[in-house]
């Protein structure tokens, strides 16, 4: 019998990730400038904000894809220029423009992504199970739909029991019931408790539902962050859409092709 999958220790007082006095600039454009936050183990985190606010250049250095010019990120005490390695075995990412090879099966795909990790096809069959995937396990990943091709995204950012779980708005272009079905999955994994998860979305009403924390940002600056309740009650809004309204004077849907919630 194998043993279970372990990971390095990890101080249960120590914050999963730590993100501190971060800065980031592409030529003139100063795009992240000193962000600073923490978020703690098994928390879903919703960050927010318009397009240009830097929100993905900060999920991007914290999934090790871009270097901060200055600051510090840490994630369970380690960082990517020296820990790489251990770090890639411990986060999924699925990014908004995931591709797959359109020829492979669903099952041929998840097994390619597998074998990077040296997992067996029995986790294979576990993520198909968990993104709900089973009818479609021998079908071209050409002939999935938008929801189906994003399930599929999330089953790869699973497959290695990732600890730490990037989402960079999973459900923009997806129809309602695609919606909801992606929304069911992750309230499965949150209920697990094992996975710490940063969401980035244009969906005030996924955010809303999914996170235990919310951070908006505009202009590289984080203007809030707390749970949503503290920051509702504090902004005086009702609802977190109106919440982020007051606080950049924009409105975060213009930005998503979304049918507006009926009040």
């Amino acid at each position: 019998m194998s043993r279970p999958e372990t990971h390095p220790a990890h101080s249960a007082n120590m914050a999963e990730i730590e993100v501190t006095d971060v800065y980031k600039s592409f030529k003139n454009v100063q795009a992240v400038r000193g962000i600073s936050f923490t978020i703690a183990a098994g928390e879903f985190t919703g960050l927010l904000g318009p397009n240009g606010a830097g929100k993905t250049t900060t999920v991007e250095m914290m999934e090790g894809l871009r270097r901060a010019d200055s600051g510090t990120i840490l994630i369970r005490g380690k960082n990517w220029l020296k820990h790489e390695r251990e770090l890639r075995k411990i986060i999924g990412l699925s990014l908004q423009e995931t591709r797959f090879s359109e020829k492979l099966t669903v099952r041929e795909t998840l097994r390619l992504f597998a074998s990077f990790y040296n997992l067996n096809k029995a986790r294979v069959d576990e993520v198909t199970g968990l993104t709900g995937l089973e009818s479609k396990r021998n079908a071209p990943v050409g002939t999935l739909s938008g929801g189906q091709r994003q399930r599929l995204a999330l089953a790869v950012a699973l497959l290695n029991r990732p600890q730490v779980l990037f989402l960079d708005e999973p459900t923009t272009g997806l129809d309602p019931h695609s919606r909801l079905d992606l929304w069911n999955i992750l309230h499965a994994l949150k209920r697990e408790g094992r996975t710490t998860l940063i969401l980035t979305t244009h969906y005030m009403e996924e955010a809303e539902l999914l996170c235990d924390r919310i951070i908006i940002v505009d202009e590289g600056k984080i203007l809030c962050e707390g749970d949503l309740k503290t920051l509702l009650a504090n902004g005086r809004a009702r609802n977190l859409d109106e919440l982020f309204i007051k606080l950049t004077g924009k409105h975060l849907t213009e930005h998503a092709n979304v049918i507006p919630r009926q009040s």
